[in-house]
Formats: structure tokens, C-alpha cells, sequence
């Protein structure tokens, strides 16, 4: 496994195009997927990214951490739900401050193991980051795909 410093640069170049990619879309509500469009995706990315913010500065500030609760296709559309009011650029300033949070706290070696999800297992830091760099890959590809 690489190094957090590693995973945490590999994730900025990740948010960096995924950020790039929406600033240029000219028709965010094209279909990505069978119900939910460009902006939905962006929508699901940041639920989950604010989810892992909260997470990582609350661990590190010596808070108790309140992971997200339920199943996963349930929350995946709740965090849609809840942006679909939001225009595109509001949605890009929340995923945007929350990776700044991510950035800012991620490095923190006081870190060693950060909650997912109630109901799931722990992950450390380095796998968290893995598993966030390959779900907006897997995401970022479709959007691509689909415009």
C-alpha cells in the first residue's frame, strides 16, 4: 500500500480533474446512469467526501465521530436528494470545502483508524483514502463517458 502522503496527492490530482471536469460541463443534467444525472453523481461524491471531512476532523479535534447510518443505497440517495436543490456551482464549494477539511486533517498522525459507516468496519487512513481515490475514478470515468 502506498504511503498516506502518496494516496493524499494521488486524491488531490483526483478531486482536481473531477472539480476541472464539472467547472467545464455545459449540461450537467445529461444521464450518467439509468436515474441519476452529472449532477447527481457530483451530488453522490460529495455526501460521501462531507461524510469522511466530518469524520477525520472530528476524530482529530477529539470529537466522537457520528458516522453516516443506514444502507448503502439508501444514503446514496439521500445525498442526492438533499442537493438536488443546490445549483452545480453550490455543489462544487461543498465538495470543495470538504476536501479542504480532508486535506487539512488526513496527514494528522494521531489518525490510525477512521469510521466508515455504522454497521461497517473501521478503515485506516490509508485504505479510507484508497477507497475514496477508485470511487471517483469509477465515478469521474462515467461522467467523462457520458459527455
Amino acid at each position: 500500500m502506498e504511503t498516506r502522503e502518496a494516496l493524499l496527492k494521488q486524491l488531490n490530482e483526483n478531486v482536481f480533474e473531477l472539480l476541472a471536469t464539472y467547472q467545464a460541463m455545459t449540461e450537467p443534467d445529461r444521464l450518467v446512469y439509468e436515474l441519476w444525472t452529472a449532477r447527481d453523481v457530483l451530488a453522490h461524491l460529495t455526501f460521501w467526501h462531507e461524510s469522511f471531512a466530518r469524520n477525520v476532523n472530528d476524530l482529530v479535534h477529539g470529537v466522537k465521530p457520528m458516522p453516516l447510518k443506514g444502507k448503502f443505497v439508501e444514503l446514496n440517495q439521500r445525498g442526492v436528494d438533499e442537493m438536488r436543490p443546490l445549483t452545480l456551482e453550490q455543489v462544487l464549494e461543498r465538495f470543495s470545502a470538504a476536501h479542504g477539511i480532508i486535506q487539512a486533517n488526513i496527514l494528522n498522525p494521531s489518525l490510525t483508524v477512521i469510521p466508515y459507516k455504522k454497521g461497517s468496519r473501521d478503515y485506516t487512513p490509508e485504505e479510507h483514502l484508497e477507497i475514496v481515490n477508485g470511487h471517483i475514478q469509477m465515478h469521474l470515468k462515467d461522467v467523462k463517458a457520458a459527455h
